[in-house]
């Protein structure tokens, strides 16, 4: 049988009278109501002239609202869920390298995005909260400004782009990564057989809905199966287990820094666990080390499945199996959905064992960057995608990442784009050179360092330096350390050398 390739089609798993969304203290908002509100959304955009292949961004706060937009908006047009912390500069940034015609934001919203959207002529849609359950809502226009019916209407196609997002890179801008909706589905599909889930399961969903992690693993993969998703404002440490009560979840995935700080206050919430036993736990983004799994499995009782994936992957790559399956912590697991094989520099595939590439192929996997010939030329070798992580399959099959060939910073799950920071603070009138590098950190894996050399006769101090970076960048982004040197370490070419970088200054 061939599974759904759209989001209209996916949606309709659910019998009309399932719930589909809840949210705490919200009423239930059943399959029949998100199948109405999807259809009614496409035909209020397509009456804005909005209709597929047509970019619409979504800034809203986490919560049932942004996860059935996400959906509704994807299944008509090409969605693009921004950060909501984002400043300004990264809006018009976003908006800009986008083109999007149209943006969503609640009805009041004081977002930064609202002011860059006009400078940009770019079209605001007013998201307003409806009665008919969680996550219910109605679109509106205020600008009232009248626009001709698009001739793209309707639900989107199989080939049509669903998601942009946008993926790091070190030496040169953000590249932008659109993923159709075949992509989107494939990856759902291939999320919903690894957990095994059914209608009966509930997901709790802690996770930030403009992150693929979110949108994918915490939103269509329940949908796909025809369960219920519980979505939280985002992740709180001191509701999670009020939020478990309430919702009674089968299961949640999250990054491993949100499950060490719900294992830290799991001690004073057994009989939460003890009533409400979930089936297994989820973790992806970032590795998990293997003791964090082991305290989390004994204090559930149940099996953590460490995944991996990436936004050029609509998530998923690879992923542990379900018990009695067997799960091997330290590796994140078999393939799960797309073909999985190590590369070498050539080209070559390696052996079983051998080191080299991650490279993966499937129909999860986007078709490309987009106006990006020159990234494409790189990450694509023989119909392989180059992930950019370096590691080993072992004799059974399962994978190690052993390395990162990239340069991004991987803070908890939050990739950060060194060059980002870099480019923000050469800004400041008294640097003169700086290189951000990652630094290794015991609960987030990576945090952001910078290497930083003044101009003859300026002075600034790490607090000054930092504060300029928290006015242009989200708070994730800003350096924990910045380092004010003589001289920057240099590689022996006398390039500057983000990698290895904490090591020679004592930070690692």
């Amino acid at each position: 049988m061939q599974l759904p390739n759209t989001l209209s089609a996916l949606i309709g798993a659910g019998h009309d009278a399932a719930t589909a969304i809840h949210a705490p203290g919200g009423a239930p908002l059943s399959y029949a109501a998100l199948r109405g509100l999807v259809a009614q959304s496409i035909a209020t955009l397509n009456g804005l002239g909005i209709g597929r292949g047509d970019r619409v961004a979504i800034v809203l706060p986490n919560g049932p609202e942004m996860a059935t937009s996400f959906v509704a908006i994807a299944a008509g047009c090409a969605s693009c869920p921004l950060n909501p912390a984002y400043r300004a500069e990264e809006f018009e940034f976003y908006l800009s390298d986008l083109k999007a015609r149209a943006l969503v934001v609640e009805r009041g919203s004081t977002s930064a995005s609202v002011e860059v959207a006009r400078k940009l002529g770019v079209r605001i849609i007013e998201l307003v909260p409806g009665s008919e359950g969680s996550g219910s809502f109605t679109l509106q226009a205020p600008d009232g400004a009248a626009a001709a019916a698009t001739a793209h209407g309707g639900p989107a196609q199989a080939g049509d782009v669903a998601l942009i997002l946008h993926t790091s890179g070190t030496t040169s801008r953000p590249k932008i990564v659109p993923l159709t909706q075949s992509n989107v589905c494939a990856s759902a599909y291939n999320i919903v057989a690894t957990l095994q889930l059914t209608a009966a399961d509930r997901a709790l969903n802690i996770m930030p809905l403009f992150h693929i992690h979110g949108l994918i693993a915490g939103t269509l993969a329940p949908l796909a199966a025809g369960s219920t998703i519980f979505c939280t404002p985002g992740f709180n440490a001191l509701k999670f287990f009020q939020w478990m009560a309430e919702c009674k979840p089968t299961w949640y995935t999250a990054v491993p820094t949100m499950h060490q700080t719900i294992l830290a206050r799991a001690a004073q919430n057994r009989e939460v666990i003890a009533v409400h036993p979930l089936r297994f736990l989820r973790s992806s983004s970032s590795s998990i080390p293997p003791q964090v799994i082991a305290e989390l499995e004994a204090v559930f009782n149940a099996p953590l499945i460490e995944s991996y994936g990436m936004t050029e992957a609509s998530h998923q790559m690879a992923s542990n199996p379900l018990p009695p399956a067997v799960r091997k912590p330290g590796t994140v697991g078999v393939a799960a959905g797309p073909e999985i094989a190590i590369m070498d520099d050539s080209g070559a595939l390696l052996p079983r064992g051998a080191t080299g590439e991650i490279v993966i192929r499937g129909p999860n996997v986007t078709l490309g960057y987009e106006n990006n010939p020159k990234a494409n030329g790189e990450a694509f070798t023989n119909g392989w995608f180059r992930t950019g992580d370096q590691g080993t399959l072992d004799a059974d099959g399962y994978l190690s990442i052993t390395g990162r060939l990239k340069e991004i910073i991987n803070r908890g799950g939050e990739k950060i784009s060194p060059r980002e920071v870099d480019e923000v603070l050469m800004d400041h009138p008294a640097v003169a050179q700086v290189v951000t590098f990652a630094i290794p950190h015991d609960k987030l894996g990576e945090d952001i360092g910078a290497a930083v050399v003044l101009k003859e006769g300026r002075q600034a101090t790490e607090r000054e330096l930092r504060e300029f970076v928290q006015s242009r960048l989200a708070d994730f982004k800003v350096p924990r350390r910045i380092l004010l040197l003589e001289e920057i370490p240099k590689g022996a070419t006398g390039k500057l050398q983000r990698i290895g970088l904490a090591a020679k200054l004592g930070l690692g």
